[in-house]
């Protein structure tokens, strides 16, 4: 596995410290980011995935907890649209240059706005995804929102 992705050299150009963290990725697994936390053993409140939607017609970026759902409505709002929808799989894939799996909001083809959870600035790290399956990146919130930035918002739906 190379541990050099467009996502490392996305944080490594913004100037921000960050850890590798690898494991074994499962395809079948039924959420990949409840599989990353726990075969990384961190909470999955922690471990933020990336969802690829769209606000109204701009595509946009979405980080969360891998334990919670995305509010659309909430996304839109904070996008200053009217609706948002998550985007198929492979115009995810086509947009963002990754697989999905491996889908980080770093270093994709082309730079999308991005919205993060608030929770991550409450927590001492997250971790997001490092650009290929089974490559997670392990850093401080406030530098992954620096790095991507990105603006930070109520995303998560009511349980």
């Amino acid at each position: 596995m190379s541990k050099k992705t467009r996502a490392t050299m996305a944080m490594e150009k913004a100037g921000k410290p960050f850890e590798l963290l690898e494991y074994i990725y499962d395809p079948d697994a039924p959420s990949i980011g409840l599989q990353a936390a726990e075969a990384l053993g961190v909470p999955a409140s922690m471990v933020f995935k990336t969802l690829m939607v769209t606000a109204g017609d701009e595509v946009c970026v979405a980080l969360l907890p891998s334990d919670r759902e995305l509010s659309m409505k909430a996304l839109a709002a904070v996008a200053g649209k009217k609706s948002a929808a998550m985007l198929r799989p492979a115009d995810a894939e086509r947009i963002s240059g990754y697989h999905v799996g491996g889908i980080s909001p770093l270093g994709q083809k082309k730079r999308l706005r991005c919205f993060v959870d608030a929770s991550a600035l409450e927590l001492p790290f997250m971790v997001i995804n490092g650009g290929q399956r089974g490559l997670q990146i392990k850093a401080a919130p406030k530098d992954v929102v620096a790095a991507l930035a990105a603006a930070t918002a109520a995303l998560v739906a009511a349980d």
